[in-house]
C-alpha cells in the first residue's frame, strides 16, 4: 500500500483526542471519507460543527455491539480502532467493562472488518500492555494478542491487521499536562506522584505517523512502537511552570496510584530480539509459530537474556530545557503562550 488518498477510513472513538487529530489529518491529506464512529452524539455534533467537512459520517454505536460495528466498517477501506477504556484508574474499579471494551470489543472491530473486506486494520495500544500491573494494561495486552491470533489463525485474509503502541501522549485527553497548567494558573502546587517516575513523550502528531507507517508498511500481526524519549514527571512539571514563567514551583508529591508504574516499558526483551530497526521505529513482526509445542520448550532463543527491554529508563532522557523545546512543538502551548504575549 502506497497511498491513503481518496480512500475510506473508520475511525472507532473518532471523538476522542486520538481520534479528533487523526480526522484533521486525514482531511488534509485527500481523504475520501471518515467515519466517526463512537457512542457520544454531544461530541460527535461538537466535532460536525467544528469541522464542518462533506467528506465526515458520523455512526452512533459501541464497539461491544457487532451490528452497529458491521455498520461503520461494511466499505470502508482502512480502519483506525482507537476506541477503548484508558483511564487507569476506572480500569481498576471496573475491570470486567475494561475486558468487553477492549478485548472484546476489538475483537468485534477485527472480525466485522475481515468479514466485509477491510484492506488494514491498526489497532491502538499502549506501553501498558507490556508487564501488565493494572486492568487497563491487562485488557489492552490481550488486545494485542486477540490482533495477532486473527493473523496467526488467518495468514490468507485479506484484511491486514496490526498494532501501533505507544507512550504518554502530551496534552491528549486525560493527560498530566493540561492539569499542571490549570493548577499554575489557579496558584495551587503542582502535584506529582512520584517526581523520579519517567515516562515516554510522544506529541498527537507523532502517534498519528505512526499510524500511518502501519496503515502502509504493516504485514499481518506487526507491532509498531514510535522512538521515543522520556523524562521524570518532576523534569516534566518544571518545564510546563517554567514555560509559564514560574521557574521556581510549588511542588507537592501525593504518593504512587493504585497500578501506576515508576518506570514505563515500549517493548519487552523478547520483543527487542526480533524487532527490525525501521529508522523512527521499531517493528515486531507475528510470531507465526503453530501450536507445536516442542517450539516453545525444545527451541530456546538464547539472545534475549543478552537483550534489554526498551524502557522510559534507559531511552534518551530530557533535561528541562530540552522538555520545553518539545513541549513548544505542541499546538497547545503556542496557542497558550501566544494569549499570554497578547
Amino acid at each position: 500500500m502506497t497511498s491513503i488518498q481518496g480512500a475510506t477510513v473508520t475511525i472507532t472513538g473518532g471523538t476522542g483526542s486520538f481520534g479528533s487529530i487523526m480526522t484533521e489529518h486525514l482531511l488534509a491529506r485527500g481523504i475520501g471519507e471518515v467515519r466517526i464512529f463512537s457512542r457520544d452524539e454531544a461530541k460527535q455534533d461538537d466535532m460536525r460543527r467544528r469541522l464542518s467537512d462533506s467528506r465526515l459520517q458520523y455512526f452512533i454505536g459501541d464497539v461491544r455491539d457487532m451490528d452497529s460495528v458491521e455498520a461503520a466498517v461494511r466499505g470502508a477501506d482502512f480502519v483506525f480502532h482507537a476506541a477503548a477504556l484508558k483511564q487507569v484508574p476506572s480500569c481498576e474499579f471496573f475491570p470486567d467493562q475494561a475486558v468487553k471494551t477492549n478485548v472484546r470489543g476489538s475483537h468485534n472491530i477485527i472480525e466485522a472488518s475481515a468479514k466485509v473486506g477491510v484492506r488494514s486494520v491498526v489497532c491502538l495500544s499502549t506501553d501498558k500492555a507490556v508487564y501488565p500491573v493494572n486492568a487497563m494494561g491487562m485488557s489492552k495486552a490481550l488486545m494485542e494478542k486477540t490482533a495477532q491470533a486473527f493473523a496467526r489463525r488467518n495468514p490468507t485474509s485479506q484484511t491486514v491487521v496490526s498494532v501501533t503502541r505507544y507512550g504518554n501522549v502530551m496534552y491528549s485527553r486525560g493527560s498530566v499536562i493540561p492539569l499542571f497548567i490549570q493548577q499554575l494558573r489557579q496558584g495551587e502546587p503542582l502535584t506529582l506522584t512520584e517526581p523520579s517516575m519517567t515516562r515516554f513523550l510522544m506529541s498527537l502528531e507523532e502517534s498519528v505517523h505512526l499510524v500511518d507507517h502501519a496503515f502502509l508498511h504493516a504485514e499481518p500481526g506487526d507491532l509498531f512502537v514510535r522512538k521515543a524519549p522520556a523524562a521524570t514527571v518532576d523534569t516534566l512539571a518544571r518545564a510546563v511552570a517554567s514555560l509559564l514563567g514560574d521557574d521556581d514551583p510549588d511542588i507537592r508529591v501525593i504518593g504512587t496510584r493504585h497500578g501506576e508504574k515508576l518506570h514505563e516499558t515500549l517493548l519487552s526483551r523478547e520483543e527487542m530480539v526480533t524487532a527490525e530497526d525501521q529508522a523512527q521505529y521499531f517493528r515486531v513482526p507475528l510470531d507465526a509459530r503453530s501450536l507445536e509445542y516442542e517450539l516453545y520448550f525444545e527451541e530456546g532463543e538464547r539472545r534475549i537474556a543478552r537483550t534489554e527491554d526498551f524502557t522510559s529508563e534507559n531511552t534518551a532522557r530530557l533535561t528541562v530545557e530540552e522538555t520545553k523545546e518539545l513541549l513548544m512543538q505542541l499546538p497547545e502551548i503556542q496557542t497558550l503562550l501566544a494569549k499570554a504575549i497578547a
